[in-house]
């Protein structure tokens, strides 16, 4: 960072030039001889005194907050060039218009250098606003137009699952981001995590992002590979220019679509993006999102216990509140004579007035009785059959002839209905041919794209496997013998770096390429001289099948295993 440069030193003197040396050499001699540090010095007061106060208008860039020291750093730039400013710590308090990535600003200040960089920069006194940049401007324009369509409404937005099965991770496989997420996954509760290793800036990062959703959203439950239950989509800070691949509409498009819970991590605290909008959760960096994708294992096992614990002592409290009511309500129950006192006396009163009701009934039943005798004497059954004959009579045939009429009606009904169904049953017919014919010919053009997909697959894997193998040839300890050199060993058969250790060794075996030769180092004991023992010829390995770099063929070290697997 831009530091206050030291009070620039004296130039040395001149020195004279010798009266005996050439004029060339003489001109040389007079040159002063310059330290960096004193030329740094020179060109930042002429830079200074060229320049002094300007104003300034650009676009700021690469701005991240006030530093630990309170000073603040960014850059000014247009569609040309841009130049690095900063905003000391008690100018910075002053301000009206606080610094803001994006913000096209006019700036008023002194123009110096920094030596420690070569370079030259502005320092900053105000800060007047003089519009959004281009950046910024077509980030509210994508942003208006987006909202417009509702892929922000909050509606869309859906719970992240409490404890998921598997997370799934959206970043570059090589930066940092991606370590913070597992290192603290595994610290809160670990799960299985599948990473789609993607660009994350640059061209055709955004279609990188949205091409993996798409595909973490593609995956079957329950199949092979298993789908994530939450998707994170994370990035390192960095500067708008740098974050763009997120603010792209395609991106924002595949997090909208998304049936995968969404948590969006890009950059720091104060960087936002179009995707932070529609994804489900917003975190304000990587770690976050890791701690909002998965519950504190040791918090829950300790919450369990509580609650088991806050089980068992209201069950003991229950009994003991429900033992105390049962002693209470023993205490309050009455012997078995009070109970049957009462019951004993109103079966008494009950007998007394049970002969005066039977009499009373008895009565009133004889009455009732009397009363339909003399209600059938003046309504004889003879009178009503006639009555009833005659009515019958008088309908005579109409009953026939309306139910005659009546299954006259309902054929009539019947057959329209008849007919209205052979034509539904022949439309519906027509319907299912025509379905069924598109379906035959977009099977044969899937069977056919599906067996051109296989063709060029086989082909490249064909190309990529024969690379590895010439590659891994190449790499062989082997080669390096046919070039003239020779593997030293100990009698143990192991290999030897050093001459110390050569000269302690009892004997030595010398691998050529063709063979192996028995050697003595000089000083060591005689002893008989063993038969060179000729290394059989190994055959030529094919191709696809060289000694792999970690074997033991190869002397190689181990290569170190890919930190993902797709």
């Amino acid at each position: 960072m831009p530091l206050v440069p030291p009070p620039p030193a004296r130039a040395a003197p001149r020195p004279e030039p010798a009266a005996d040396v050439p004029s060339a050499r003489v001109l040389s001699a007079n040159q002063p001889e310059w330290s960096v540090g004193e030329l740094a010095a020179a060109l930042k007061r002429t830079l200074e005194d060229a320049f002094g106060h300007v104003r300034l208008r650009g676009e700021i860039s690469g701005y991240r907050g006030p530093h630990g020291s309170g000073h603040a750093y960014f850059s000014l730039k247009d569609g040309q060039a841009r130049i690095d400013a900063v905003v000391w710590k008690g100018v910075f308090g002053r301000l009206r218009q606080k610094p803001q990535e994006g913000l096209e600003v006019v700036a008023t200040g002194r123009i110096t250098t920094y030596p420690g960089k070569s370079s030259y920069q502005i320092v900053v006194e105000s800060l007047e606003p003089a519009g959004i940049g281009a950046w910024m401007a077509l980030l509210e324009e994508r942003k208006r137009a987006l909202a417009a369509e509702g892929l922000f409404a909050p509606e869309h937005k859906r719970p992240i699952p409490f404890l998921p099965r598997s997370v799934g991770v959206v970043t570059s496989p090589t930066g940092a981001v991606i370590r913070d997420i597992l290192h603290r996954l595994a610290d809160r509760f670990p799960r299985p995590v599948l990473v789609w290793p993607v660009r994350v800036q640059g061209e055709g990062a955004a279609e990188e992002i949205a091409a993996a959703i798409r595909g973490f959203n593609a995956l079957e439950p329950g199949g092979a590979i298993p789908r994530p239950d939450v998707l994170i989509v994370a990035r390192g800070g960095g500067s708008i220019e740098d974050l763009w691949a997120f603010n792209e509409e395609c991106v924002v498009r595949a997090a909208f679509e998304s049936r995968i819970p969404l948590i969006s991590a890009v950059g720091h605290e104060t960087d936002t993006t179009l995707i932070d909008y529609v994804s489900d959760r917003r975190a304000p960096t990587p770690t976050g999102a890791a701690e909002m994708a998965v519950p504190v294992q040791a918090d829950l096992a300790a919450q369990v216990h509580d609650l088991g614990g806050r089980n068992a002592g209201a069950v003991l409290r229950r009994l003991d509140r429900d033992r105390a009511d049962l002693r209470a309500v023993s205490r309050a129950i009455p012997g078995p004579d009070a109970f049957l006192a009462a019951k004993r006396q109103r079966l008494d009163l009950a007998e007394a007035r049970l002969a005066p009701a039977l009499a009373a009934g008895a009565r009133g039943h004889r009455q009732r009785l009397q009363g339909l005798l003399d209600r059938l004497a003046r309504r004889a059954p003879d009178v009503a059959l006639a009555n009833a004959r005659a009515r019958l009579a008088r309908i005579d045939h109409r009953p026939g002839t309306a139910l005659r009429n009546d299954l006259l009606r309902k054929s009539e009904h019947l057959d329209q209905l008849g007919q209205r169904l052979r034509a539904a049953r022949a439309a519906t017919l027509d319907r299912a041919r025509a379905l069924e014919a598109r379906r035959a010919d977009r099977l044969a053009a899937l069977l056919v794209r599906w067996a051109q997909a296989g063709t060029r697959t086989v082909e490249r894997r064909r190309d990529r496997l024969g690379a590895l193998g010439a590659l891994l040839g190449s790499l062989s300890y082997k080669a390096v013998l046919e070039r003239g050199y020779v593997l030293v060993r100990d009698e143990a058969g192991l290999p030897l770096r050093r001459a110390e250790a050569a000269a302690r060794a009892a004997s030595l075996a010398l691998q050529f390429s063709d063979g192996t030769v028995r050697a003595r180092p000089e000083g060591a004991e005689q002893e008989t001289p063993a038969p060179a023992r000729r290394a059989p010829r190994r055959a030529a390995p094919r191709r696809g099948r060289e000694a792999e770099p970690g074997s033991a063929e190869s002397g190689a070290a181990p290569a170190q295993p890919s930190l993902f697997e797709a």
